[in-house]
Parts: C-alpha cells; sequence; structure tokens
C-alpha cells in the first residue's frame, strides 16, 4: 500500500477507482507506440503556438517547454462540490479581510491577528488606506493552492491574490486533449473550461467605477521578457480586449487613457499583470518604465478599476495565511469548509524552537518567496543544506513558516520509464465581482521527478488536464 493516497488506484497500483474505471480500461487499449506519437505531436503544437515559460537565469535559455502529461487528473462531482464550496467561502472572507484592514481594521481591534502582522507587512499598502474601491472587490482573480494528503482531504496550501498565473494553462492542456483524444470526450461527461475568459471578461465588466455601462477592459502586460507574457496575450486575446504596456497608457484629467490609431480612448477596467511597486513610478518605485505615472492618484479617485487591487498581497503572505481560517469565522460566522496545512510561524518563540529541532522532516517556506524558491523541502535536503538553511531561519525568524512534509497525492504519469506515480497539487481559479464563481476545472501541476514535492513550473514541474466528472 502506498504511503500516499492515490488519485487513480486505490491501493496504489492495480485497483481503480470508480470514476477512473473508462479512462483506465481506454489507457490498457493503448499501445506503447501510439502514446509516445501522441505526446510527441503534443510538444510540437505547444512549442508551435508558443506555449512556454520562462525560467530567469536560466543558462540554457530563456524560455522553455512546461512538460505535458497525456494522464488526466480526474476528481468526481461530489468532491468538487465540496471543493467549489470551500473555494468561495474562503475568497469571500479573504476578500472582506483586505476590505477591513484598509478601513475599520475590525479583525485587528478585536485580537485575532496581530497588528505588526499586518502594518509591518511588506506587502501592506498604506496608500490604500481609506479607499474606497468597486464593489468592495480586492482579489478579483484568485488561484488557491490545494494539496490532497493523508486518506484524502483537501488542503489549501496557499492563497495567490496578487497576479495569480496558469489558466491559461489549464485552457491550452483541455484544447490539447480534446485534439490528440477527441474519444475519451465521447466516453465522459466532462464539466468544460472554455468559458473562462468569457466568465473573466463579464467579471471585470461588472467591477468598473460607478456609473460606466459600458467599460473598456485591457490586460496590463509587463511586455514580452515576462514569464507569464504568453498567457497575458493569451487571455487578451481571448476576452477580445487589448493587450497593453505602460508606455500604451497615459493619465489625463484625473482618468487613464489608452493611445490608438483612432486617437485617446479611456479605460475602465485594468487587468493588471504587474506587481504593485512597478505600477506607478510617481507613487512606488521612481525607477520603474513598466507603469504609468498617475495611475495611483486616478484609481484613488475610483475613476479606473485594477484588478487585482493594489495592497492584495497582503493577504496571500504566507506570514497570514495561518489567520486565514480565523477570517472565516470572524468575518462569516461559518466553520471554514477547507483546512489549512498545520503552520508554525517563526516568528513565536515556541514554533521556532519547534521548526529548528525538526528541519529535516519539516518543509521551511520564507514568508515572501514564491515559485518554490527561497524554500526547504527537509527530507529532500542534505545535512548542508539543512544546516545552511537553519542559519538562514534563526538570523530573521519572522521570514520563515514551517509545515510538515505532506505524504501529497499522486496520479500516474508518464515519464522516462513508463507510468509512473507522480506527486500533484490543484490550481482552482476563483473570479470576484458581483458573484464569487469558478469554472469547473483548474491547473494541475505535477512534480516530475520521482519522489518530488515541488510542483512549480520554474521548478521543473509539468501540468495535466484535470477533469471534473459531472453527475
Amino acid at each position: 500500500m502506498a504511503n500516499f493516497f492515490d488519485e487513480m488506484y486505490s491501493d496504489g497500483k492495480s485497483s481503480v477507482r470508480p470514476h477512473y474505471d473508462e479512462f483506465a480500461s481506454w489507457l490498457a487499449a493503448q499501445s506503447a507506440e501510439t502514446i509516445a506519437r501522441k505526446r510527441a505531436e503534443a510538444d510540437l503544437i505547444f512549442r508551435r503556438v508558443g506555449i512556454t515559460f520562462a525560467v530567469y537565469g536560466n543558462d540554457a535559455g530563456t524560455e522553455r517547454l512546461i512538460p505535458f502529461d497525456i494522464i488526466p487528473r480526474i476528481i468526481h462531482a461530489q468532491e468538487w462540490a465540496q471543493l467549489e464550496a470551500g473555494l468561495i467561502q474562503r475568497v469571500k472572507a479573504l476578500n472582506m479581510f483586505i476590505h477591513d484592514i484598509y478601513h475599520d481594521q475590525n479583525i485587528v481591534k478585536a485580537g485575532v491577528i496581530p497588528a505588526e502582522q499586518i502594518f509591518r507587512n511588506a506587502q501592506y499598502r498604506p496608500e490604500m488606506q481609506g479607499i474606497s474601491v468597486a464593489s468592495d472587490i480586492y482579489a478579483h482573480i484568485a488561484g488557491v493552492d490545494i494539496v490532497r494528503a493523508g486518506q484524502g482531504e483537501f488542503y489549501v496550501l496557499e492563497d495567490n491574490l496578487r497576479v495569480p498565473s496558469g489558466v491559461s494553462y489549464m485552457l491550452e492542456n483541455r484544447k490539447m486533449m480534446m485534439r490528440l483524444f477527441p474519444e475519451l470526450f465521447l466516453r465522459h461527461k466532462i464539466a468544460p473550461v472554455d468559458h473562462y475568459p468569457d466568465m473573466l471578461l463579464d467579471n471585470l465588466r461588472s467591477v468598473a467605477p460607478v456609473g460606466v455601462t459600458d467599460p473598456t477592459v485591457v490586460v496590463m502586460t509587463p511586455g514580452m521578457y515576462n514569464s507569464a507574457y504568453f498567457e497575458h496575450a493569451f487571455l487578451a486575446q481571448q476576452m477580445g480586449v487589448e493587450l497593453v504596456e505602460g508606455q500604451d497608457l497615459f493619465v489625463s484629467d484625473n482618468a487613464v487613457y489608452m493611445r490608438t490609431t483612432r486617437g485617446p480612448k479611456r479605460v475602465d477596467v485594468i487587468y493588471r499583470r504587474i506587481d504593485d511597486d512597478y505600477l506607478d513610478p510617481l507613487a512606488f518605485r521612481a525607477d520603474s518604465s513598466l507603469g504609468v505615472p498617475g495611475l495611483l492618484s486616478v484609481y484613488r479617485a475610483g475613476n479606473v478599476t485594477l484588478a487585482n487591487a493594489i495592497g492584495t498581497g497582503v493577504a496571500d503572505d504566507k506570514s497570514v495565511y495561518p489567520f486565514v481560517p480565523d477570517m472565516v469565522q470572524f468575518y462569516l460566522s461559518e466553520k471554514p469548509i477547507l483546512n489549512n496545512v498545520p503552520t508554525f510561524q517563526c516568528r513565536k518563540k515556541e514554533d521556532l524552537q519547534y521548526t529548528l529541532d525538526n528541519l529535516k522532516d519539516l518543509v521551511v517556506k520564507e514568508v515572501h518567496g514564491a515559485g518554490g524558491y527561497g524554500m526547504l523541502v527537509g527530507p529532500a535536503s542534505t545535512k548542508q543544506e539543512i544546516e545552511d538553511f537553519r542559519q538562514r531561519v534563526i538570523a530573521k525568524p519572522d521570514g520563515y513558516i514551517s509545515q510538515p512534509t505532506l505524504a501529497l497525492s499522486a496520479c500516474p504519469t508518464y515519464v522516462e520509464s513508463g507510468i509512473a506515480p507522480r506527486h500533484l497539487d490543484l490550481r482552482p481559479f476563483v473570479l470576484s465581482g458581483k458573484n464569487v464563481s469558478l469554472v469547473r476545472g483548474g491547473l494541475t501541476r505535477v512534480a516530475l521527478k520521482e519522489g518530488s514535492l515541488v510542483v512549480n513550473s520554474s521548478q521543473g514541474g509539468g501540468t495535466k488536464d484535470t477533469w471534473i466528472l459531472e453527475k
């Protein structure tokens, strides 16, 4: 019996779970030659379309293909219903939290979260204090990372509320599977995901500034050298809106305008894929050439909507993550549907001591880290790596949290040696506007190295199509 939950096999090797039955019988009928040919075809198409990922500092080149695996991750309808309810509940609470800390700060006054966790947080933006944003929505697009452990229980690993990426791979993975294996979509009733761009556009239009009835929406990108540029261009094209860089926009008469061949055109909603620091050189980093001078003043006046809002990062920081279940209870008076991974906060003396005593068994993360960087996976590290990391934690304990090393669920995956289990996670995308909604699906990321728990593309991970079976 495997010591992790296997998505496809109840005994880890041969007894197929009921919702995988149809797929398993199809897979058993495929020859190795057929699968190899289909995998090569997928790689060729992805490369031709330009579905690549930039790896900063990679001497081998700036662009590489994200490995795509043709064995889908399948979730049955009942499990998805629980996940969906938990995600909607969590994102509602997170939006209420962000609004609260930039206004009345009731959760701090109630002593639920220590004030220093908010106001000394690098992602807290005092410039946002007292600003009203459209519909009180701050995290219009949230990518919530879900893992499965134990006997199959779902846990939230982290909340991505700043500029969450990956949804384009969810959409392209589905298109690829439908192209390669159309027969599978006749044999299964799989929830669609291709309407996500329409949902996103409707969501963005719904949070336009007050009084705007036909809003102009744009996607704002740092440019073609950004690691997620493919996604920026893809989403703009799919929504039928303009893809702009900071130099394409300007501020005049307390409004934002876009330069076009027909003259200036007012912009009402900016889906920005640029970090806070670079949005407005007059307000944040003066050396930024990516932003729009004066943008913050227009935003403060309520004349443009930014999605996601400035300052949302304070809610997805890893030092604030342990308090999200408390937020659900505080704002919604509900018990959290989805649990956090147990977390030790190294700023606390007793948690720091426990962490230092158990580094070899824990995952330790920088509170501001992302992309799989700045972390220690104790069981997969050498004694020297553990000791080096120990010194970093001792030097700045408030910069780290630690968590038990979960036995993440695994799914059969095609690797060089054949089909073998590999660990994975799931990133559904939650949209908040007039309503909170999500497509039935998400981005499944898979760690392709045997035994690895790090699924990030920047660390060598791949992706799978995610099938939610309809009732």
